[in-house]
């Protein structure tokens, strides 16, 4: 019998550490996540708040929360299916635009909450170009971090199109360019426009002009939604303004309406002589079957 040598031996299996359940089910990144909510000791008790942005397959959203020993503790959130309450036409909520969009959106409920949103309004005109608010000598502005989570932070993501619109919503992040739609990393220059194409939904609006000449049928098809809206390549830019303009002018959640509640029907009960009677009833049945 050849020699086999034991890797893992009785030592190893006394040793082994079983990894946190987030981590074994690979949702959460500790070693990121340890560093994101690290405090100063200085700072005692303060809580570190941390932009959190997440995309699903239909859906971006965005928390501001802050850690604590026993959990993670939301002061507020937004969601890229409210963004219909604030006149947008077309239900799709998971591009660069709705990305922004709804990072302008918490940020604008953040700041009302915290009575910030006169003192810090932010970028008034969305113009791509890079924005950090300026303190002021009243207060200071509310500063938050960016936490993308397991997303990969390549240049163009929509977690950046997230924080660009917290970012010229008021919120003060640390962040640059070099991750925004028009940044050349070989001439370590920045155009601004054309992330402003993109705040705006340009880039849509040139696929649906350049679609609709080329193929008819599939811009039928692909773009079905923005046509039953009556929304065409030339009215993008000014549906998304008037979105940022909504935002802006009543930022604060709506309460859904509650359901009505049914009423329970509950069987009226029987007496003695009902219940001989259906027995037999059931017995003749039995009989004649």
């Amino acid at each position: 019998m050849p020699f086999v040598k034991i890797l893992k031996t009785s030592s190893y299996y006394s040793r082994y550490q079983t990894k946190f359940r987030r981590r074994r089910e690979g949702k959460t990144d500790y070693f990121a996540r340890k560093k994101l909510i690290a405090q100063d000791q200085t700072k005692y008790n303060s809580p570190k708040y941390r932009l959190v942005v997440r995309l699903t397959n239909t859906d971006v959203i965005c928390q501001i929360v802050s850690a604590t020993l026993s959990s993670d503790v939301v002061l507020t959130a937004a969601y890229a299916h409210e963004l219909p309450n604030y006149g947008l036409k077309i239900t799709g909520l998971k591009n660069y635009a709705a990305a922004y969009a709804t990072g302008l959106l918490v940020a604008r409920r953040a700041l009302k909450k915290l009575n910030l949103d006169k003192l810090y309004v932010g970028q008034t005109e969305a113009d791509g170009k890079h924005f950090i608010v300026e303190e002021e000598e009243e207060r200071r502005p509310f500063y938050v971090i960016l936490d993308v989570g397991l997303r990969a932070t390549t240049t163009g993501a929509r977690v950046f199109a997230a924080m660009k619109g917290a970012a010229d919503g008021g919120l003060e992040i640390p962040h640059n360019v070099k991750r925004f739609p028009g940044y050349n990393s070989e001439k370590k220059k920045f155009d601004s426009r054309v992330l402003r194409k993109y705040i705006f939904g340009g880039n849509i609006a040139e696929y649906m002009e350049k679609l609709s000449k080329d193929d008819d049928a599939k811009y039928q098809k692909q773009f079905s939604k923005y046509i039953k809206a009556g929304v065409s390549s030339a009215d993008v830019e000014g549906m998304w303004k008037a979105v940022h303009t909504a935002i802006r002018a009543k930022p604060e959640a709506v309460k859904a309406a509650p359901k009505p509640a049914y009423p329970l029907k509950k069987k009226s009960k029987t007496n003695l002589k009902q219940k001989n009677n259906r027995v037999k009833q059931v017995m003749a049945s039995m009989a004649r079957a």
